[in-house]
């Protein structure tokens, strides 16, 4: 403590707020916690569920679908590490934890954003409190997240969405305010509503930029995957810190390969989501080139 100039209690601040949350809003807290833990495991036993050979394909056909043939051979091979490694089980419960968090974050970050696009005074306000959200360091969010929802997947969740949400915001508000003008006009000319502009012209506009704000969460999340792993969350996260406590190389190693392998895949399948006409070689192009051609033929 500095003695030449008061202190300021901001810290005895939060912590008196944190503890009258959880007194007065300890139900919803447990409410909360209780409805991610089944979220997360439903998904995590779903994933799990399919046997791996057929799980490995199946991603595959997704890689080939929206990327390449390419992209789906390098899902195979190293999706087939991961499954040797003896990380599947582990990779898929990380995979559960980012696609809820994802799906979260997204649904809470395009509405935000196209709130603050439509409104300058909402604008004003969210980013400051994005900027305090992005920036702070992700273990400051753990300390209440394990006093309100205790150890397990629940606080890895939430610190998680709170990191990972501020780029899903920035970037729809950007995509929405980067739609053409004289395209926005040309809507209010021929009579269409605000509801109709924002469905017709600029939400199909922006999805480029708001599907880079959705890879942008979703790498985020990965980042996320040790830190939620100190907290209790099953996955590859606690692998990291179990080999860490162990100075396990072998292990460390191989799950931090699992993370970069996972994050590999989900940046290429959501960045070809952005922009579909970009892969040619892609089964959906395949399909689409043999349909033009029955066509012409007929």
């Amino acid at each position: 403590m500095n003695p030449t100039i008061p202190h300021v209690p901001i810290g005895d601040a939060a912590d008196a707020g944190i503890g009258w949350l959880r007194t007065n809003a300890a139900a919803f807290f447990d409410g909360l916690s209780s409805i991610l833990a089944v979220l997360t495991d439903a998904l995590t036993d779903l994933l799990l569920f399919i046997p791996e050979p057929a799980a490995i394909v199946l991603f595959a056909l997704v890689a080939w679908l929206l990327r390449s043939w390419k992209m789906a051979l390098a899902t195979l091979v190293t999706f087939a590490l991961i499954w040797s490694m003896g990380q599947w089980t582990t990779s898929m419960q990380t995979l559960a934890l980012v696609l809820i968090a994802t799906v979260i974050a997204v649904v809470i970050a395009i509405p935000l954003g196209i709130w603050a696009a439509r409104n300058d005074t909402v604008s004003a306000i969210l980013k400051p409190v994005l900027d305090f959200m992005q920036t702070m360091p992700a273990f400051v969010y753990l300390i209440p997240a394990i006093l309100f929802f205790g150890i397990g997947a629940a606080p890895g969740l939430i610190a998680t969405l709170i990191f990972a949400l501020p780029p899903g915001v920035r970037m729809t508000e950007l995509g929405i305010r980067g739609v053409d003008a004289e395209t926005v006009e040309a809507g209010h000319s021929f009579g269409a509503s605000e509801g109709q502009i924002l469905r017709g012209i600029q939400l199909p506009l922006a999805v480029p930029t708001i599907m880079a704000g959705v890879n942008q969460v979703i790498m985020l999340a990965l980042s996320m995957a040790v830190i939620a792993g100190m907290v209790g969350a099953d996955g590859l996260g606690k692998e990291v810190v179990s080999a860490i406590s162990t100075l396990n190389t072998a292990k460390g190693v191989e799950a931090g390969l699992s993370v970069v392998f996972l994050a590999i895949y989900l940046d290429r399948i959501t960045s070809s989501l952005g922009r579909p006409g970009d892969h040619r070689t892609s089964l959906r192009s395949w399909f689409a080139a043999r349909r033009r051609a029955a066509a012409s033929a007929s």
